[in-house]
């Protein structure tokens, strides 16, 4: 059988370890102790966390080794030196993919948390050996379950954003296919524009094909083709975008402006597929048709689908199902009081926006001790929900039939909101973690 090679080498983790075999790693090579902090930190960049995570946990284990640490962390790639005494050692590490999985970065904030014990008395070999247990650690869901899971997000998103059962259906039909491709194509390892425009279009087709049948059988309106857009929002990259803010509040420039980049290469190949989709088809984001529903109606479906709606947004993060739910509560309670701040008080949508961060980040600081989850596995889903892709669609979509003031209004609208999400979490973080309020 042919041996296949990757574009990205693999690292022989093991072979640092070879010559000390058997002896505490506190007592080992400064290139052996280097080489599980950088693996620490680089299975803690796979997973989706922002640079201050990653560093502060490199720095948790060269403390505990008694040796200095100072890195340079990346989207894709750590460069990194651990000093010890006159001793330097350097070492490049990347990956060749990125994504988000909640549930081995809790299994990797336990191994960081755990590691002043383990260190004493376990090998290089021995902690190599746990983070291979850890790599190990796919996904939960298959993609039919993912496809579920974005059918659902999106079922919800429709209606936070004011469509009706007719929008909502044929979107949980075009965003559960569509996400589904996307999980089988990653599973293969596709490149992401593949993935993002291949998804995005069988979302739309899939819509289409669901509303013209109901046109037929139903004579339903022409006006509920509008909820394609909402069939797509799975692509929404939620996770870059928020922790993109985040280092760039820490002055971590190079992740988060590459953080930023990879957000923004995301909603640019899914929004012009969309468009190009849309021409093909024939299909123009129009208003929704209001719904007969009253003040209180509104409030009480407003937290039934933001709970879903963040749910199955945390599902597709890899969220096992209690912390799935318990970001679900937070987003019911944040999303709605962002949405009724701007029905009742009349509040502008970025201003609303922030309080609403605000409010998921304070909440999740308050609970995230008792459930022993990460913070951030709680407050970026809690919050994807508000990311403005309707807008960020209508403003490309605009902008390509040329119609440009009508796009740019689009285009500020949903700038201004993705500005104001990651700053309400920063505050949050500021109000509630010392740690992070300081420049050190």
């Amino acid at each position: 059988m042919e041996e296949e090679f990757h574009n990205h080498m693999r690292i022989p983790w093991h072979d640092y370890t070879r010559k000390s075999i058997g002896r505490p790693i506190t007592e080992a090579s400064l290139s052996e102790k280097a080489s599980i902090i950088g693996r620490t930190g680089i299975m803690l960049l796979s997973c989706g966390t922002g640079a201050w995570r990653v560093r502060s946990s490199m720095n948790t284990l060269a403390r505990e080794l008694g040796i200095t640490c100072t890195a340079d962390i990346g989207l894709l790639s750590i460069e990194y030196t651990c000093i010890d005494g006159g001793n330097c050692y350097t070492e490049s590490l990347c990956l060749f993919n990125t994504g988000v999985n909640t549930s081995k970065l809790y299994r990797m904030e336990e191994f960081v948390n755990k590691f002043a014990g383990n260190c004493k008395k376990m090998s290089g070999d021995e902690l190599h050996t746990l983070l291979d247990r850890i790599h190990e650690i796919h996904g939960f869901y298959s993609p039919p379950f993912l496809g579920l899971a974005a059918a659902v997000a999106c079922c919800a998103f429709t209606f936070l954003l004011g469509g009706g059962p007719v929008e909502m259906f044929c979107a949980f039909l075009g965003a559960g296919a569509g996400n589904y491709l996307r999980a089988k194509m990653n599973q293969h390892h596709l490149t992401l524009f593949l993935c993002t425009a291949a998804s995005v279009a069988l979302a739309c087709i899939v819509y289409t094909i669901a509303f013209t049948a109901l046109k037929s059988g139903f004579h339903v309106s022409i006006h509920h083709q509008a909820g394609y857009i909402c069939s797509m929002l799975f692509i929404i990259p939620g996770f870059p975008f928020i922790t993109s803010g985040i280092d760039l509040a820490k002055l971590d420039m190079r992740s988060g402006l590459e953080r930023l980049t990879y957000a923004i290469i995301i909603i640019s190949v899914a929004t012009l597929a969309a468009w190009m989709l849309a021409l093909v088809l024939h299909l123009k984001p129009m208003d929704f048709l209001p719904l007969d529903l009253s003040k209180f109606q509104y409030l009480i479906f407003r937290l039934i689908a933001s709970f879903f709606g963040v749910l199955g947004f945390s599902v597709m993060f890899n969220s096992p199902l209690r912390l799935a739910a318990t970001a679900g509560l937070i987003g019911a309670i944040a999303n709605t009081t962002r949405l009724e701040l701007v029905d009742l008080a009349s509040f502008p949508p970025a201003a609303a926006a922030f309080l609403g961060a605000l409010l998921a980040g304070l909440l999740a600081s308050m609970i995230k001790t008792s459930i022993g989850y990460p913070r951030i596995s709680l407050t970026v889903p809690s919050i994807v929900i508000m990311v403005p892709g309707l807008y960020l669609y209508r403003a490309i979509y605009n902008i390509g039939i040329t119609s440009i003031n009508t796009g740019a209004f689009w285009f500020t609208e949903a700038l201004l909101i993705i500005m104001a999400l990651p700053l309400g979490l920063i505050f949050a973080r500021i109000i509630t973690d010392k740690t992070f309020r300081r420049c050190s």
